[in-house]
């Protein structure tokens, strides 16, 4: 039995059965869960999470999940929830009146998070979530060096004090932090609105990176996109 992506190597066994040992063999698959971009859940998908907390984080699981499409959220609450079909019934009916407030996807998140990592985790997972995105126009300097130190799920990256001493540009610096796979990619994202340090959009490809800009001492607060988030350690 599988995915019905494997069916393929299913018959393939079978056939093996038979011409080794004269025996029956009997298979059947099953469709993929798939997301709304076609794509599988499964190890060797990007953007995937895994059970395991030293994998995939509370913090980056509930995001998963919370960030799922509507057309996602209305199949997967079905399928990965124990939630009763009245009650799912509710939430889409919800959801439909207020598709901004993301009833679905809330529940959802909650709902998984809470069975795969316990109550502690989801609780912990949505402390996480508040400190990084409620009050997203506030500075960053409004964030503590303890709410930053422990946000836990946020990709970490060291980067050297001394590079900051002159300042280095933004596309230089994103490129060596390990934020972005190339200067390319900084650019690229730069110019297209999608990068913000210390929750502060940057406009500009030259912008100086230095040391006043290092919050608490150590930290810079990097966002890529909508929902991605680092924290550099300048040490």
């Amino acid at each position: 039995m599988g995915g019905s992506d494997q069916w393929g190597n299913i018959t393939t066994g079978t056939e093996l059965i038979r011409r080794k040992s004269g025996g029956d063999a009997f298979a059947f698959t099953s469709p993929l869960l798939t997301k709304a971009d076609g794509g599988k859940f499964g190890k060797t998908e990007k953007g995937n999470v895994w059970l395991d907390p030293e994998k995939t984080s509370p913090y980056l699981f509930y995001q998963f999940w919370l960030n799922a499409t509507d057309a996602d959220a209305e199949k997967w609450i079905k399928i990965f929830t124990f939630l009763s079909p009245a009650d799912i019934a509710a939430l889409q009916d919800q959801h439909r009146q207020q598709p901004e407030a993301r009833h679905l996807q809330k529940s959802l998140a909650r709902q998984i998070t809470t069975f795969v990592h316990g109550e502690e985790g989801y609780r912990k997972a949505l402390a996480d979530t508040e400190k990084i995105f409620a009050n997203a126009s506030a500075p960053a300097e409004s964030l503590s060096a303890e709410d930053l130190e422990s946000i836990e799920g946020v990709a970490r990256f060291d980067y050297p004090a001394t590079k900051l001493d002159q300042g280095t540009d933004a596309v230089t610096f994103l490129a060596e932090a390990g934020i972005t796979a190339s200067k390319g990619e900084a650019r690229k994202l730069i110019q297209g609105g999608g990068v913000s340090i210390n929750r502060k959009k940057v406009e500009d490809v030259q912008l100086t990176i230095d040391i006043s800009m290092v919050l608490h001492g150590k930290y810079i607060l990097v966002q890529k996109g909508k929902r991605n988030y680092y924290l550099v350690m300048v040490n």
